[in-house]
Parts: structure tokens; sequence; C-alpha cells
């Protein structure tokens, strides 16, 4: 086997950033894919439409990144959202801006965007072998010398582990990284699914399955203390609440349900309006029709779907005529309307998780170069990295944005 300046492992966005970064800079750079093809990650995100990055200023990006975002200061000083819309179109592949302030490739096809990748790196002459489980980093006096794949040892004195995390098993993040890592000395944050589906008790979202609300308020409960909140679109599933919102606040269930802690949610189904506001809205209307059944009523309030899993839940007669609600049902209504309460009982598995929260801590890694602090040559690129992030493009930049350091970094080091 020839020698390489650079072997990354691992071809999905980091990967192919840190692969043709290093090239550019004059390496010589194989890429070592476990899979038989690259991106297959990639190919998925944005429901196929792939969530390029976003058009948010650094320190807003910074706020929206756990557990350390002030850690990738560095990073999108060098590499962030204009540079990566910059590299695809300069490689065929037109841009977007959608509402959020999302970018996505005009053609809405995630093809497209990787494409795009694998030209660039192509025409460097990256070599990306397929099929290649990496068994080992070869470490010699804290120096990278190599790694071990199928088998056989390949020479470099520099690696970029950049394998993504657990979530989507099936595209091959299976958390091979993390073992890597962990026999050459780097401890390891405990990994869990972020950007999760939530499962809740009872069949109160089973029978709402399939509403998809356009501006709700979601709130999560931790112990009856108000942990976190979000605002905009989320969906009812048959085994609880999906969406952006839920995935959003799905990181805080995540964690406070392994701690064993009760957790709940609630639906604010009238964001807009206060209670105050709310409450002279609902005597104007059961003014306005007070002759008619509170049934038939309820329509001005709630989509159509919603309106029998509504009286269930409400307890009060349908039929009563709507100038015979006292002021406490009508209290009542305005509560539910506030207040629809999911209790939590799990979260779905890796196999629907976007992203993994954990990983290589940040503490163990030099932000200017993303080098290991432990063994020189060894850098680490994207989701392996302990750092998520809400949706709309961010977890993508961060990707995009840690693989170019790095494979800047390794071609540049003193």
């Amino acid at each position: 086997m020839k020698n390489f300046d650079v072997i990354v492992i691992g071809a999905g966005a980091a990967g192919l950033l840190a692969a043709g970064r290093a090239a550019e800079c004059g390496g010589k750079v194989l890429v070592l894919e476990k899979m038989r093809r690259a991106g297959r990650k990639l190919l998925i995100t944005g429901k196929g439409r792939c969530n390029i990055t976003n058009n948010a200023p650094v320190s807003e990006f910074i706020k929206h990144i756990q557990p350390n975002g002030k850690f990738l200061r560095n990073a999108f000083s060098q590499f962030f959202s204009k540079d990566i819309i910059a590299l695809l179109q300069k490689h065929g592949t037109e841009v977007t801006l959608e509402r959020g302030g999302r970018y996505f490739p005009t053609s809405n096809k995630s093809t497209d965007v990787l494409n795009a990748l694998l030209k660039w790196v192509s025409d460097l002459n990256v070599e990306i072998h397929g099929g290649e489980k990496v068994e080992k980093i070869a470490v010699e006096d804290n120096q990278v010398r190599g790694v071990i794949s199928n088998g056989k040892f390949i020479q470099a004195d520099r690696v970029i582990l950049a394998t993504g995390g657990k979530s989507y098993p099936a595209t091959g993040s299976t958390g091979d990284g993390y073992e890597l890592a962990k026999q050459v000395g780097h401890s390891l944050v405990p990994d869990r699914p972020a950007l999760v589906p939530i499962e809740t008790e009872g069949d109160v979202a089973q029978k709402l399955q399939g509403l998809n609300l356009k501006n709700a308020k979601a709130v999560v409960w931790v112990n009856g203390k108000k942990a976190g909140e979000d605002f905009g679109e989320m969906v009812f599933t048959h085994f609880g609440l999906s969406g952006p919102v839920i995935l959003t606040l799905s990181r805080i269930v995540v964690d406070e349900l392994q701690k064993k802690n009760k957790v709940e949610i609630t639906i604010d189904l009238k964001p807009a309006l206060d209670e105050q506001k709310l409450d002279n809205r609902l005597i104007r209307d059961l003014n306005e029709h007070g002759k008619k059944k509170l049934g038939n009523i309820i329509r001005h309030w709630l989509p159509s779907s919603m309106i029998p899993v509504f009286i269930e839940l409400l307890e009060i007669d349908p039929e009563k005529e709507c100038h015979q609600v006292t002021a406490a049902e009508r209290k009542k209504i305005r509560y539910l309307l506030k207040n629809l309460r999911f209790e939590i009982t799990g979260h779905r598995s890796y196999k629907e998780a976007i992203i993994t929260a954990g990983g290589i801590p940040t503490k163990e890694i030099y932000p200017k170069s993303l080098e290991s602090k432990f063994i020189k040559g060894l850098y680490f690129a994207g989701e392996i990295i302990d750092l998520d992030a809400k949706t709309g493009g961010y977890n993508l930049q961060i990707a995009w944005s840690t693989g170019w350091v790095a494979g800047n970094a390794c071609m540049n080091a003193d």
C-alpha cells in the first residue's frame, strides 16, 4: 500500500470537507469509509433535501450549540456558512434561502450536494476507498503512524477521525470512532440520541396522529418546573410527538429521563394570545353563539381533527348551549387551550435520531486546529465531537467547519 500524508476515517460531510481541504493544501489524501458508498447520511438529511446551513450570524449559531458552542468560535472564523455555499456553487450546486434562514440546494436534491463534494475531492485526486473498516489507529510515542484497516497497515502521520456518531446506524454511523479514540487514550462523554422524537403516555397523541401544528409553543417541565420551551412546527404521531419544536426540546427530555426525573410537555395551542386576551375571545364567541351547542363552536378555536379529542379531554357536555357555559367551564377550556399536557415515557432510538449528543470532550481537543491534545497528528471533525445543535442547518455547518479546519490544520501544522 502506498503512503499517504493524511488518512480521513469516514466519508460523510465532515470527512469530505477534511479530505478536500487537506488535498487543496498539497496533501496526498486517502479516505477510508466502511460503507460501500460515500455520504450515505448526507443523502437523507433535511428529508432528502439537505439543509446545508443557516444564515444566522456566528453569535446566534453558538447559542444553538450544546454543550459548549464557544469552542467553535475559532473554527467558524476560518470556515463558515458563506464558505460552504461558495464551495458548492463553484462545483455546480446552486442554493436557495428558505424560511428560518435555512439554505437548501435549489434542486431540493441532497444528491446534488454530495455530487458537488465528490467532484471537488476527485478533482484534487483524493482517493476514497469504500468497504474499509478501520480497526485501530497506530500510535507510537504519542504520534500517529497510520491505521490498521481490514487487517492491513496503512502508513500516514496524520489521521482525521470523522466517523460520525450513532444516529441513523443504517448509514454507517454506529459509534466506531468512539472506540478508536478510546483506544488511544481519549475519554468519552456518554452518547445519547439528540433531535429525536418523543414517546408519550396514553392515547391522545395517537388519536391526533398526522396532525401538524404550524405555530405551537411547547414547554418542557421537569418535576413540575419549567426546563425549556420552543415555538414553531410540531406533529402528533402514533407513539407521541415529533417535528422541529419537539426535536429541539428532546435534548432536555432525553437527559432528564436518564436521570429518572418526571418529564412532561405542554402544548400551547394559542401562543399568540395571553390568558386575558384568550378569555376575552372565549367570552365573545360564547356570547355571539349563545344558542349554539358548545361542540359546534370549538371549530372556531381548533383544527377539525382535534375537536373530538379536545371535547373528550374537556369533560364538558358538547351538547350544552354556549350561553349555559359557566365561568369555571370557560376557565377549563382556556386552560386546555394553553396547556395540552403530555407525560413523557421515553424517546425513539438512534434509528430515528437526527444527531448524537456526547462524544469526544472538547476539553481534549485544541479549538484552533481540532488536533488531539494527547496524540500528535490525530484530528477530530464532525459529529464525533461532543457538540450538537438544534435543527435548521446548524449541525451540518458544524461538520463543514470542523472538517475544513481539521484538513487545513493537519497540512499546516508547525
